[in-house]
């Protein structure tokens, strides 16, 4: 489980409360992702995002008080599409079709946009936003999907935290060499994951 934050966590400086409030923060966090896809972390700034997304300075700070918090706000709303898309693996009939649909999910969210992925995982483990997005519900998605794949394995527990880090590690390095064949890499890492379970008591 991941630890909670020792600073005080980024928030909205002013929460939306009307449907065009919230359609205007959903702009300037897409303004912010492709900000950040274009010009990196040197070309990220406040007035670049405001310019992207349309909206006036003053209209981006009723909102959020500076870069780090539009960062935050990225990598949030990667973390909750991201989950999303992986929680549907527990709609599948098999604990196999859970695993490889959650290793889909794993490879779509880093290959879709890497430039973005790339970039927030780094953003991510700054010390200033360290512990803004919570693991948990991630960790106890795996433990379970793992639970059903591989119901008599002995440690579920460390075999999930097992193959989170392979996937992690296999997905990163692939978006780092700039790959995009999303069927290739799903492929390597089925069989890393299927091999792993089958080597660690799993099978």
């Amino acid at each position: 489980m991941s630890q909670r934050p020792l600073h005080k966590p980024f928030r909205l400086r002013k929460a939306p409360a009307q449907s065009r409030s919230e359609a205007t923060v959903s702009s300037i966090v897409e303004a912010a992702a492709q900000v950040l896809e274009s010009d990196g972390f040197e070309g990220f700034n406040t007035n670049a995002v405001a310019r992207r997304a349309g909206v006036s300075i003053g209209s981006l700070y009723q909102y959020f008080p500076g870069k780090d918090a539009l960062v935050v706000a990225l990598i949030r709303r990667e973390s909750t599409r991201f989950y999303e898309d992986a929680s549907i693996a527990l709609t599948k009939r098999s604990g196999k079709a859970a695993l490889e649909y959650l290793i889909g999910a794993s490879v779509r969210q880093q290959l879709q946009r890497p430039m973005l992925a790339r970039l927030l995982d780094i953003a991510e483990g700054r010390p200033a936003l360290r512990g803004e997005v919570a693991k948990g519900e991630m960790e106890a998605l795996v433990e379970t999907v793992v639970g059903r794949a591989a119901p008599r394995h002995p440690y579920p527990d460390v075999a999930a935290a097992d193959l989170l880090a392979i996937v992690k590690g296999m997905v990163d390095a692939a978006g780092e060499r700039g790959e995009r064949d999303l069927d290739n890499l799903e492929r390597r890492v089925r069989a890393a994951v299927f091999g792993y379970m089958s080597r660690s008591g799993g099978a």
